[in-house]
């Protein structure tokens, strides 16, 4: 299985991959991931990591795994959130016994993570310390992608230049739109549009918000953290894609975007685009082919 990237936790650091694994009728996939330091910020506090099947058999039993974390601004050790975040979810992931539903899976392994910042906090100082960070995970099986989220980081989904977002921020201004206090617009002008309701590591539980949805040839994927969707539009995501059938490039040029209107935050995004499925039916809980 694939490995957590070190440069792409690193101050100002970039990380670029793709793997593809390919045989008759199953899912494939190709991807490309990047971290930037932004113009602003000292440190990078987002990361990303990947999990890729190195078989045929992994791609069945486990699929692919795909984070990105963004650690909270204006607390304390960031980078050591969103990193043991990280890391805690791929090693578990990889450690799974294979052929668990994705979605219960995914929830487990993010609380275990937040139960792992949580503890990282308390002993980064004598007298702990609260660290936090948000959390998108996206895990790919058979013609199915589940995602898992805390916080405002995000994972959309572009289909045919539509844009669907499969995440919603878990930010106190986007509660009170969902219970009609607030508007879009006056959400999107409060002063507390970035204060957050939930995040990893502030508590010892966690509620972790998940999504199962189908995806089809040609789909892309787009994790990011809010350094980037917020300078970059779902139109400027449609068009960069359209521009560039190579991944590498237009993760470059996504992040290039965000430095040149703002540059203000940590600047991270994943590409993954499917380039087949393995169509599933499920019966009694388990998985069959469907020709």
């Amino acid at each position: 299985m694939g490995s957590y990237d070190e440069r792409a936790r690193a101050g100002g650091g970039i990380a670029l991959g793709h793997r593809q694994l390919s045989e008759n009728h199953m899912m494939e996939l190709d991807f490309a991931q990047l971290s930037d330091i932004g113009r602003i910020r000292e440190h990078n506090e987002d990361c990303l990591g990947s999990v890729q099947p190195a078989s045929p058999a992994h791609a069945q039993s486990h699929g692919w795994l795909f984070v990105v974390a963004d650690g909270v601004g204006g607390q304390d050790l960031g980078e050591l959130a969103s990193r043991a975040a990280v890391e805690s979810l791929l090693g578990n992931f990889r450690k799974s016994a294979g052929g668990e539903s994705h979605a219960p899976l995914l929830r487990r392994l993010v609380q275990a993570a937040n139960h792992d910042v949580y503890e990282k906090g308390r002993s980064a100082s004598p007298g702990g310390s609260a660290i936090a960070t948000t959390i998108v995970a996206c895990a790919l099986r058979y013609d199915q992608a589940v995602v898992a989220h805390v916080g405002d980081s995000r994972c959309y989904l572009i289909r045919h230049n539509q844009v669907t977002v499969l995440t919603r921020d878990h930010t106190v201004v986007g509660e009170q739109v969902r219970l009609g206090i607030l508007s879009e617009r006056e959400a999107a002008e409060s002063e507390n549009r970035h204060l957050l309701s939930r995040s990893l590591g502030n508590d010892l539980f966690v509620n972790v918000e998940t999504g199962n949805h189908l995806v089809v040839p040609g789909d892309v994927l787009l994790l990011c953290s809010d350094g980037l969707y917020r300078s970059v539009s779902e139109d400027d995501m449609v068009h960069v894609l359209g521009n560039h059938t190579d991944l590498e490039t237009a993760a470059q040029e996504l992040v290039a975007l965000a430095n040149q209107r703002d540059g203000g935050d940590n600047i991270t995004v994943q590409l993954v685009r499917v380039r087949n499925v393995e169509r599933t039916g499920m019966y009694r809980g388990r998985p069959y082919k469907l020709r």
